[in-house]
């Protein structure tokens, strides 16, 4: 049964309360007081829904309780209708300045009274409605503020900007807009150098600046980690303007160190074209500006999106790729000097197209570490080597051992390891025949569980390589907390031994560090006669490169160490 509201009738007279009560008592609750006091005391207890209130009566008259009402948060809301003599006028006007509902006179005409209430009552209910409604609006505004605004930088996070955008050009169908896609240069250091609590100052910055910059004209979201994008009509940019008042805010901030935001930038040309695409497109602009500290902005261009129609193959095709047997190993030799013939080699994948040709790892390996699929393609490598090394052992022909790419994604799976024993049992293989070669980047990501899981390889008996040494920012500091077996010389180096006066005495310095940390060395990207002939002369005796060999097919160069074996 439903509840029957509450209504107090308030006077010191018992008849007026009666009659009064005999109108209500079939809708309402019924709780009767003789004064102000007695109101206040029921209040504290009860639920009233109106209150029938008579100006006149001893003690705390209704004027009082009217102020007392008035004064108390939760008791304001309550609706009064106050009771009076039809010669009351000035009462009747002060008691509604003070709050009261309306009035009503004696003696009392039952459909009047009633009316009046249910007119005040229905009111009441309306407001409350309205105060509901505006209470749901609040909530759900909030929610979509939570649900559509980055918390830290108080901008659209990646989803919302997407829809907002869609929204944006549609409306503004007439007019050409620009996409431009941020990041901050090496915004990990920063992050190494300071506190968390400095890159999340220089990314609330960036938000701020970007919001105002985009205020009424745009939008402005933040993607993720220090990507951000902006969406804004092609008249309004300039991004040379833009650019100076970011180096401005974060300049501001009294950082001690030189933060650079970096930008791609797509025209939108085609407006149907879904809006992560469009990212997409100012992202591989902004991409070919990396590691350029002068040219700090870029726009996409028709040879980007035959670069971005052909990854679009690539990611599409990559599956059916790998079952139909369309990857293959290449090998690359590493040479001794002094035994004149190939000791080792690094395996290489390459794409054999059925329409494109060969595709360079260059190509797709990038794109395979962006999507995961490099740990498969890896494992695929791993196999097929170690299946070469068995068949050529279990037949008696010669082999040397060969390294193999570890993507860094690979030390985010707990059964790397696993992974690579059960490999090494199910060929039947010595562990020397096999090695790992990692980059810095799987150093730099996680280098507690690297150095972990490395160590447990080496104690099994395989060797470590470090690829690519000395190409980024951390080597020698990787170097001092990861112990590697065998350092590959970036061909950086080789390249500039001829043109620069610091890379031969550098790279001296490098082979005699190895040489002291009982390290071994191949150096990488051997191409001439003289860069042979210096590199032996430091003590560089294994050398990767065209000089000696082109990476090649494996019956070549299983056919090249034969023929070196009968020397």
């Amino acid at each position: 049964m439903e509840k029957k509201p509450v209504m107090m009738i308030v006077d010191d007279e018992e008849m007026h309360r009666a009659v009064l009560a005999q109108f209500f008592q079939a809708e309402y609750e019924l709780l009767e007081a003789t004064n102000g006091r007695d109101v206040m005391a029921l209040l504290a207890e009860k639920r009233v829904d109106v209150i029938l209130l008579d100006l006149v009566m001893p003690g705390m008259d209704g004027f009082a309780l009217l102020a007392a009402l008035k004064r108390d948060e939760r008791l304001a809301a309550i609706p009064v209708i106050v009771t009076t003599a039809g010669s009351e006028r000035a009462a009747e006007v002060r008691a509604m300045e003070m709050g009261a509902a309306d009035f009503i006179t004696k003696p009392y005409h039952p459909a009047i009274v009633c009316c009046r209430v249910k007119n005040v009552m229905a009111r009441m209910e309306n407001e409350w409605r309205k105060l509901e409604q505006a209470a749901r609006e609040r909530q759900i505004l909030e929610m979509r503020h939570h649900i559509e605004v980055d918390a830290l930088t108080g901008i659209y996070n990646r989803e919302t900007f997407y829809e907002k955008t869609v929204e944006l050009l549609q409306q503004n169908s007439g007019m050409r807009y620009n996409l431009l896609y941020f990041d901050i240069n090496c915004f990990k250091i920063i992050n190494d150098l300071f506190h968390v609590e400095t890159g999340n100052l220089i990314l609330k910055t960036a938000g701020t600046y970007f919001k105002t910059i985009t205020e009424g004209i745009g939008l402005a979201g933040h993607m993720e980690a220090d990507h951000f994008a902006v969406c804004m009509p092609d008249d309004m940019l300039d991004i040379d303007i833009l650019l100076e008042g970011i180096d401005n805010a974060i300049f501001s901030l009294g950082i001690k160190n030189n933060i650079l935001f970096y930008a791609g930038i797509y025209s939108v040309d085609d407006v149907l074209l879904p809006v992560d695409q469009m990212c997409d497109r100012a992202h591989m602009a902004l991409n070919t500006i990396k590691g350029r500290y002068k040219t700090r902005y870029a726009y996409y261009d028709e040879k980007m999106r035959e670069t971005l129609l052909e990854e679009q193959m690539m990611l599409r095709e990559m599956e059916f790729a790998l079952s139909e047997g369309q990857f293959c190993v290449y090998y690359q030799p590493v040479y001794s000097i002094k035994a004149g013939r190939a000791v080792s080699a690094e395996a290489l994948v390459r794409w054999q197209h059925p329409a494109a040709g060969l595709i360079p790892p260059v190509r797709f390996v990038p794109l395979f570490e962006r999507n995961g699929f490099v740990v498969r393609l890896d494992r695929f490598a791993w196999e097929d080597v170690c299946r070469m090394l068995s068949s050529r052992i279990r037949a008696g022909l010669p082999v040397v051992p060969v390294s193999v790419n570890v993507s860094r994604l690979n030390f985010y799976d707990s059964d790397f390891c696993d992974t690579v024993v059960s490999l090494l049992k199910k060929y039947d293989l010595d562990p020397s025949l096999l090695r790992l070669e990692i980059t810095e980047s799987a150093y730099t990501d996680n280098p507690t569980q690297l150095m972990n899981v490395l160590k447990k390889l080496q104690s099994l008996g395989l060797k470590i390589l470090m690829d690519d040494f000395g190409s980024g920012y951390s080597s020698l500091n990787m170097l001092r907390n990861l112990a590697v077996d065998i350092l590959k010389i970036d061909m950086s180096f080789v390249r500039d031994l001829e043109n620069s006066q610091r890379a031969p005495a550098i790279l001296r310095r490098v082979v005699e560090m190895a040489h002291d940390l009982r390290m071994g060395i191949v150096v990488e990207g051997v191409e001439t006669k003289a860069q042979l002939d210096f590199l032996s002369s430091i003590g560089c005796d294994k050398i990767q490169g065209y000089y000696f060999a082109k990476p090649m097919p494996q019956k070549d160069f299983l056919a090249r160490i034969e023929k070196e074996a009968e020397r």
